[in-house]
C-alpha cells in the first residue's frame, strides 16, 4: 500500500489562492497562512501549480528557471518554509512540473537561438523550411501553426503551445540528464512528488506528426523513474489527454516502474462534439458519463490506479458546467462531491470546489486574461463567428472560470487581497465564501470534510470493487462498492426532475453514510429522489 492510494489531494493555483502583500497576486506566504484551513478540511497533499521563475506567458507553465521561484510568488526560502509548514500538518507538497517545453526566456533557449552550432541548439526541435513554408501541418494547442520561424538562423522551432513555449528535444540524452538533475534538486528538498504537465507529449516524433504517445514515451518515463523519484516515497501523476485504460495501465502498473497514476480526460470531453475543438459544445448525456466512469473504475483492475477529478485550473467549474449553480447550487455541488469521492482512486479537489465556487461569465473579450481563450477569440472572429457566440463558448469552457480569486470571506475582494486582484473576483463572493461555509453545518465544505473522513475510516472506499447499477432511469447514476463482505450503495439524481428510484435488489439499508438532503427513508424501493438528490448507504 502506498500513502497516495488513501490520500486526498488539493490543487492550489497560487496566483489566485491568497495574496499576503497586497500586490493583487497570490503568493507562497499566502498559502502558508491558509494551511490550517486545509488541515481542517483533511487533505493529505497539495498539488501546487507552477511557482518557478517564468515570464508568465502561460501563467507559469512557461518556465525560465526550474531552480528559482517567480518573484511575485516569493523566494526559495518561502518555498522551503511552505514545505516544512505543510509537513508539520502532515500535508505533502506535490510540484507541478513542465518538461515538455520551457519558456523562450530559459537560458537553454537563449543559447540555442545563437546559431546552429551552439551546444544548446539540439536541446530544442529545429527544422528547415519546406518549399519556403512550415515543415508540416502540426497545430498549436493555442491556435495556429506549431512552428515558429527564427529569422536569425532561417529555421523553424516547434512549439505545441505558445510560441514562447518551445518544445524540448527529448531524443537528446543531455536534455534528459538536465531534467533528472533538476527533479532531484526538488526531491532532495522533501517534496511529496510531481504532477507532470502534458507528459504524454515528450515522446513526440514531429516529422511524422506524432505528438501524444510516441514510441519512446514509456522508455523515457522508466528512465525518469530510475534516475529520480523511483528512489523516493512520492506520488507522481501524469497529465495524459489521449489516455485509454490500456494506455493508463502502461503508465501506472506498479510492475512497470513509471508513474503512480495519470489524469485521463475521457469524461471531461463528453460535452464537446466528437472530432471538434473543446469549444464546440453539445449537451452531456448522463448515460455516456456513467459508462465512461464505470469503464475507468473497472478496467484498470490492480494493474493501474485512478485519479478522480471534475475540476482543475484548465477546466470550467463543474457546478456551473453540469450542475445548477443558481437554484440547486448547494445540492448539485454536493452531488458531484459524493459521486466522485466514493469511487476507487485518488480524489483531487480544485481550490474553491469545496465551497462550491462557480464560473464567472464575461461580456467582452477585454475581461479575459487566458491566452488560449484570447487566441481562440481572434481565430474564430476571423473565421466569421459572431462575437456573442464566441463569448458564450468562453463562458462555458474558458480557463479563467477556474482562476478567479479564492473566495475567503465577505470583505472587499473576498479576502483574497488588499490590492487590485490580477483577475476579477466573482460577484457572488458575499454568498459563496469559506467563512460562510465554516459556520454552516450543512455547507458544501462540511460535505467534503465528511467524505474525506469516510475515506480515511473505511477501507471499502479505497480498496472496494466497483459495480455500476444499470437498471435505473438515465438521470440516476448509481453504483455499488464491495469489500470484505460489506456493500455500499451510492445514488445520485443527475437532474432537476424528481425520479423514482427502483433498484429491486436493494430495498433496505443498515446505515446512512452521507446525504445532500435530510434523512432517507429506510425502504429504498419506494424512494422519490429530489433534484440532484444524492446519498450513500451501507446495505
Amino acid at each position: 500500500m502506498k500513502w497516495w492510494q488513501t490520500a486526498v489531494v488539493y490543487q492550489i493555483y497560487p496566483r489566485s489562492f491568497q495574496d499576503s502583500n497586497g500586490d493583487g497576486i497570490g503568493d507562497l506566504q499566502g498559502i502558508i497562512s491558509r494551511l490550517d484551513y486545509l488541515e481542517q478540511l483533511g487533505i493529505n497533499a497539495i498539488w501546487l501549480s507552477p511557482v518557478y521563475q517564468s515570464p508568465n506567458d502561460d501563467n507559469g507553465y512557461d518556465i525560465s528557471d526550474y531552480e528559482a521561484i517567480m518573484e511575485e510568488f516569493g523566494t526559495m526560502a518561502d518555498m522551503d518554509q511552505l514545505i516544512q509548514e505543510a509537513d508539520k500538518r502532515h500535508i505533502k507538497i506535490v510540484m507541478d512540473l513542465v518538461v515538455n517545453h520551457t519558456s523562450d526566456e530559459h537560458r537553454w533557449f537563449i543559447e540555442a537561438r545563437k546559431g546552429k552550432d551552439n551546444p544548446y541548439r539540439d536541446y530544442y526541435v529545429w527544422r528547415d523550411p519546406v518549399a519556403g513554408d512550415v515543415p508540416n501541418g502540426l497545430r498549436s494547442t493555442f491556435s495556429g501553426s506549431a512552428w515558429e520561424f527564427d529569422e536569425e538562423s532561417g529555421q523553424y522551432y516547434l512549439h505545441l503551445f505558445s510560441k514562447k513555449q518551445p518544445d524540448l528535444n527529448w531524443e537528446n540524452e543531455q536534455v534528459r540528464q538536465e531534467v533528472w538533475k533538476m527533479m532531484n534538486f526538488w526531491l532532495e528538498k522533501g517534496i511529496g512528488g510531481f504532477r507532470l504537465d502534458v507528459i504524454d507529449l515528450v515522446g513526440k516524433l514531429p516529422d511524422q506528426s506524432i505528438t501524444g504517445n510516441g514510441p519512446k514515451l514509456h522508455e523515457y518515463l522508466q528512465e525518469m523513474n530510475r534516475n529520480t523519484f523511483g528512489n523516493y516515497d512520492v506520488m507522481t501523476v501524469g497529465e495524459t489527454w489521449g489516455a485509454t485504460p490500456e494506455i493508463a495501465k502502461l503508465y501506472s502498473d506498479p510492475k512497470r516502474d513509471e508513474l503512480s497514476m495519470v489524469f485521463q480526460f475521457e469524461h471531461i470531453g463528453l460535452d464537446q462534439q466528437p472530432g471538434k475543438d473543446k469549444w464546440d459544445l453539445q449537451p452531456l448525456q448522463v448515460n455516456e458519463l456513467k459508462q465512461v466512469l464505470a469503464k475507468w473504475q473497472t478496467s484498470l483492475g490492480n494493474e493501474g490506479w485512478n485519479s478522480l477529478f471534475w475540476n482543475n485550473h484548465d477546466l470550467p467549474r463543474i457546478v456551473s458546467r453540469w450542475g445548477n449553480d443558481q437554484q440547486y447550487h448547494v445540492e448539485s455541488a454536493k452531488m458531484f462531491a459524493i459521486l466522485l469521492h466514493l469511487m476507487k482512486g485518488t480524489p483531487y479537489i480544485y481550490q474553491g470546489e469545496e465551497i462550491g465556487m462557480t464560473n464567472r461569465p464575461i461580456n467582452d473579450i477585454s475581461e479575459v486574461a487566458d491566452i488560449e481563450s484570447i487566441n481562440m477569440y481572434a481565430e474564430r472572429l476571423a473565421a466569421g463567428y459572431q462575437k456573442e457566440e464566441i463569448i458564450a463558448f468562453i463562458n462555458a469552457k474558458g480557463r479563467d472560470n477556474a482562476r478567479t480569486p479564492m473566495q475567503w470571506d465577505e470583505t472587499e475582494n473576498a479576502g483574497f487581497t488588499t490590492g487590485k486582484p490580477w483577475l476579477y473576483v466573482n460577484d457572488n463572493y458575499k454568498k459563496i465564501n469559506v467563512s460562510q461555509n465554516l459556520t454552516d453545518n450543512n455547507s458544501i465544505f462540511n460535505c467534503y470534510k465528511t467524505l474525506i473522513q469516510l475515506r480515511k475510516d473505511n477501507p471499502i472506499v479505497v480498496w472496494g470493487e466497483f459495480e455500476l447499477v444499470t437498471d435505473v432511469p438515465e438521470p440516476i447514476f448509481a453504483y455499488l462498492r464491495h469489500h470484505e463482505g460489506i456493500s455500499w450503495l451510492v445514488v445520485a439524481n443527475f437532474g432537476e426532475v424528481e425520479q423514482q428510484l427502483n433498484v429491486s435488489n436493494y430495498t433496505t439499508y443498515t446505515k446512512l453514510l452521507i446525504s445532500n438532503y435530510s434523512k432517507i427513508q429506510t425502504n429504498l424501493s419506494e424512494l422519490i429522489l429530489q433534484p440532484y438528490e444524492t446519498f450513500a448507504v451501507q446495505l
